[in-house]
């Protein structure tokens, strides 16, 4: 009777999964499934667990936990078609508790039932193994341990374990986690999509700089994945190097002019004397302004030692901040994110060697660097090109001058004469 019953809730939950697709959807799945238990060599009847993890890409540190919960654990070493309805369910129309609590089991990699930080470590390895192994050329590349420790520094752990004093993560210690570093949040949800360069969570970002800049750029792809896990899949197409202090000094006048021509965001960057590496991302163009302005899509990031994003929170609408040549105590010349003027969340006075961070409602964020007075040794700033974008700059740059320059076609229009050059 009890193996009739359990039977009868095995069909539920399979039936239930199935109504969660269209019939297209279910034809494409069972076309999927056919295709890998051909490859397994089950007589269409299983797909076995290389395969399954070799076309999904799932790195070695997740693959056989991951088989484990897609199998339901049998032990049986088959993913049947129903298993793999299910696990699709789950990953793409499941709900966000559900979704969640799958993915806490999945990165307890050992399968022991508590999440300690040899279990996210394993998952970190495997992720950026996965995403830059063949990128060893890029600046900064090869190991990723200072990375990996950025991460891990984000976490907190407050389950306390029996006859253990490691305290482990709790599911709500795993999902506060997860909001501080959504690229791997992202990555670990898009396992069991389709495994092509764009899959949710695995877009690297094209960096575009000076390849004689390449020893002092502070961005590398590492962060620039981790940074793009709060942006859409339009914004991880290419970044451009705007603006660098090793290069063109530090200059706040040089900063703003290099975003002359640009309208689009930027991620502002910097490294400081205490080594710390943090920064903001603006979504709006740096304009001079005399009050806070910007949308909720701005937000501050810290890096190392500690890696962690920090959005809007909607305490209040101070989100970015750029002022120039003002003379009045209340409006502070420089760039900032968040906070209170004098109390910003990042400030950068405007002589750029010198600034500050407080903790800020505007973002939920703490002091970004280690102390709350910051000064810069590096500052890069970025813009982030969408997709599209840089066909139309080529397109763009075909044309004439003064398409090209839209200040000095404003200036021009002033005086009468723009028009006579077309």
């Amino acid at each position: 009777m009890g193996n009739s019953q359990s039977s009868s809730t095995l069909d539920t939950h399979v039936a239930s999964a199935m109504r969660a697709f269209t019939q297209q959807e279910l034809e494409e799945l069972r076309s999927l499934f056919s295709s890998l238990a051909a490859q397994s060599k089950s007589n269409g009847q299983f797909i076995s667990r290389s395969v399954f993890t070799t076309y999904f890409r799932i790195p070695v540190s997740l693959g056989e936990r991951m088989f484990d919960l897609v199998t339901q654990k049998r032990n049986d070493q088959k993913i049947t078609f129903e298993d793999l309805v299910v696990a699709k369910a789950t990953y793409e129309k499941g709900t966000k508790d559900d979704m969640e609590e799958f993915i806490y089991q999945l990165v307890d990699v050992n399968g022991d039932g508590t999440l300690g930080r040899s279990d996210l470590e394993a998952v970190l390895v495997g992720i950026l193994e996965s995403l830059f192994s063949q990128n060893d050329h890029t600046p900064g590349s090869g190991s990723n341990k200072y990375f990996i420790d950025a991460l891990l520094n984000a976490a907190t752990y407050s389950k306390c374990g029996l006859g253990s004093e490691e305290k482990s993560m709790s599911l709500q210690d795993f999902n506060n986690w997860c909001a501080l570093v959504l690229s791997v949040r992202k990555y670990l949800g898009g396992l069991l999509m389709q495994p092509d360069p764009g899959r949710f969570g695995s877009q690297v970002p094209h960096l575009l700089f000076p390849e004689s800049y390449a020893t002092n750029i502070i961005l590398r792809e590492e962060y620039a994945w981790f940074i793009g896990g709060s942006l859409s899949q339009q914004e991880l197409e290419a970044w451009e190097l705007l603006y660098h202090s090793y290069y063109n000094g530090l200059s706040f006048n040089t900063f703003l002019g290099s975003m002359l021509n640009d309208e689009g965001p930027t991620l502002i960057i910097i490294n400081d004397k205490e080594g710390c590496i943090y920064g903001g991302y603006a979504s709006h163009p740096w304009e001079r302004r005399s009050d806070f302005y910007g949308d909720m899509k701005s937000f501050l990031f810290q890096l190392h030692p500690k890696a962690s994003i920090f959005r809007p929170t909607g305490a209040n609408s101070n989100l970015q901040w750029c002022a120039m040549n003002y003379s009045s105590e209340a409006i502070p010349n420089g760039i900032g994110f968040g906070g209170r003027v004098h109390h910003f969340g990042l400030f950068l006075s405007a002589s750029f060697d010198h600034g500050h961070s407080f903790a800020c409602s505007t973002f939920g964020s703490p002091c970004l660097s280690a102390s709350n007075q910051i000064f810069p040794e590096v500052i890069e700033c970025w813009t982030v090109r969408p997709k599209g974008v840089q066909q139309l700059r080529i397109d763009a740059a075909r044309g004439t001058v003064l398409e090209r320059f839209k200040e000095d076609r404003h200036m021009l229009n002033m005086v009468g004469i723009a028009n006579s050059s077309s």
